[in-house]
């Protein structure tokens, strides 16, 4: 069967972006891109390095995949890979430490991340229908918590699930972060949720999990990408979403 995937841009036929959000019983929102712009799009080596700097005291000699990493997250991951080949295959190596380190600069940078714009009254307009909404993110919990208090959207989020400190294995792609978030729904059907997401780990792991997807970026490339891979719906502003909230189906 071919899916048709389209691009939205806030004029054309809403039909099926409506029918997807009305479906939606639980609204799953990944933070750095969706709600905010976290690092303001710069790039995250310089926490990479940081983290580096303390693995070698810890372990010496590191991995070339670790030493080339000059992402946050990716290094995460990288690390645990390591610690699994120093193990002989066996996990269980604390890198909280490592977490700990990314975790204070999510805290600082949430403390000046801008709001994605639309997503407060995105927000808004979920939670007036009656959605439940969770935030479900490869950050760390803790600082996006403090961002959504900041700006007074805390209380309308039913949970905020971030990356579980013990094992950035289960970083997305990996579902567990929206498998952790269909079970403080009660275990729901999961296509009674959808999650907004703007990286293709997000629709990877939505996939993963059977969850419906609502793609969310600006990068034309990444759209087309997200479409290649199966996303039906593709949004690069939430213009059209909130177009689709308040328009009727007309089928």
């Amino acid at each position: 069967m071919t899916t048709t995937c389209t691009t939205y841009d806030g004029h054309g036929d809403l039909d099926t972006l409506r029918d997807v959000l009305d479906r939606a019983d639980a609204v799953l929102l990944d933070f750095d891109g969706p709600v905010c712009d976290l690092f303001g799009g710069a790039c995250t080596a310089y926490i990479a390095d940081e983290v580096k700097d303390r693995a070698r005291l810890e372990w010496g000699r590191l991995d070339r995949r670790v030493e080339d990493c000059a992402d946050s997250h990716g290094v995460l991951r990288h690390l645990a890979d390591m610690a699994v080949r120093r193990t002989g295959g066996r996990r269980g190596t604390r890198l909280d430490w490592a977490d700990g380190i990314v975790t204070r600069h999510e805290y600082t940078a949430v403390r000046r991340a801008a709001p994605t714009p639309g997503a407060r009254e995105l927000v808004g307009a979920l939670a007036l229908l009656g959605k439940a909404l969770l935030i479900v993110s490869n950050n760390s919990a803790e600082p996006v918590r403090e961002y959504l208090e900041r700006q007074d959207l805390l209380e309308h989020f039913t949970a905020v699930l971030g990356r579980d400190p013990q094992d950035p294995h289960l970083m997305k792609p990996h579902p567990d972060v929206i498998t952790r978030a269909l079970a403080e729904l009660g275990d729901p059907s999961p296509s009674r949720t959808l999650l907004i997401g703007d990286q293709l780990t997000d629709l990877a792991a939505a996939r993963a999990a059977k969850v419906p997807f609502l793609g969310f970026t600006r990068d034309a490339g990444t759209a087309a990408r997200m479409r290649r891979e199966g996303a039906r719906d593709v949004v690069g502003s939430f213009e059209p979403v909130m177009h689709a909230l308040s328009a009727p189906l007309t089928h």
